[in-house]
């Protein structure tokens, strides 16, 4: 289960030397550019050049804006990944060749991702970034046709009412997802934490059902039953400033967890509105002794991966 939150992610296609791509990105405050025949795929913009690589685009410059934080553990290289092949999608369309669609920029993604990745990635961050909204995600790789099934949990109204009662902030470290992520899948293949994660896919779905009731306070409870298991199967995920902030929702009454893989980046918390408010009180003094930590304002995202054409020669996605 997964929400889509509104710290958007933006990509514009713009025009460069022919026969050369190049990737920048505000975030990193870098840029890189090569050949088209030479573009790395395991560089810090490897993911986004083997997009282009993909759709066999160049003499473009494709430009990455995120507000974000950087390796937070909150989706934003699968983002940027969704929204790199949306806009190239409509590039080829402009160029009277077939586009993507929706549901097949997910598959694409992942598949790119894993591979650059080296086989360590899931599509939930995928599928968060060209949906939107609240999903519940089932995973079925034994059928033929897409591997997951996609359950809306929330409307419209009931993502505005989740957004009153969640907090999201960032511990002020940053995290690398993949090298937690090998220790976990080696740790679950060796027998030693499966028990645990069966217990938390368990927990999830009530989770979930909750949501979809609006049932907050038993959410948060959800929330923090998955957490207690977690501290058991993925004690890398707990960085001292995260238990700390896990440790004041739970007194609050309120359910929180780190984000992605944990070991630095973001948390969340979720709980009833007043708990919620004296949280974020609680939670912004915290973070005022670290050095990058700061409260994230945002909300659900209903919406997910769209087109936003500026003019005739730029492209964006966001």
């Amino acid at each position: 289960m997964n929400l889509a939150l509104n710290v958007r992610t933006y990509v514009t296609l713009l025009p460069f030397t022919p026969g050369w791509v190049k990737v920048s990105s505000d975030s990193f405050d870098a840029q890189e550019a090569y050949p088209f025949a030479e573009i790395p795929f395991n560089s810090q913009f490897g993911l986004i050049f083997s997009i282009a690589s993909f759709f066999q685009l160049h003499g473009l410059e494709i430009e990455v804006r995120s507000a974000s934080p950087v390796k937070a553990g909150l989706g934003g290289s699968s983002t940027a990944a969704v929204a790199a092949i949306k806009a190239c999608s409509v590039a080829k369309r402009l160029l009277h060749e077939k586009g993507i669609a929706r549901s097949d920029i997910l598959h694409l993604a992942f598949h790119l991702e894993d591979a650059v990745n080296m086989g360590t990635c899931g599509l939930q961050d995928q599928g968060a970034s060209v949906y939107g909204g609240v999903n519940k995600w089932s995973w079925g790789y034994s059928r033929k046709g897409r591997p997951y099934e996609r359950e809306a949990l929330l409307n419209a109204e009931g993502q505005r009412e989740l957004s009153k009662r969640m907090l999201v902030a960032h511990s002020g470290r940053t995290h690398v997802s993949a090298r937690i992520n090998r220790s976990w899948i080696q740790e679950f293949l060796e027998g030693k934490t499966r028990s645990g994660w069966i217990a938390v896919n368990g927990i999830v779905n009530r989770l979930a059902r909750h949501l979809k009731e609006r049932e907050w306070k038993e959410g948060a409870k959800a929330l923090r039953d998955e957490v207690a298991i977690r501290k058991e199967i993925t004690p890398q995920a707990f960085t001292p400033i995260i238990s700390r902030l896990i440790q004041e929702s739970e007194e609050m009454g309120c359910g929180a967890r780190f984000a992605g893989a944990g070991g630095g980046g973001a948390v969340w918390a979720l709980g009833e509105i007043d708990d919620i408010h004296r949280l974020r009180q609680r939670w912004a003094h915290i973070l005022k002794g670290t050095r990058e930590g700061r409260m994230l304002e945002c909300a659900i995202d209903p919406v997910g991966v769209r087109e936003e054409r500026k003019h005739d020669r730029r492209l964006g996605s966001q």
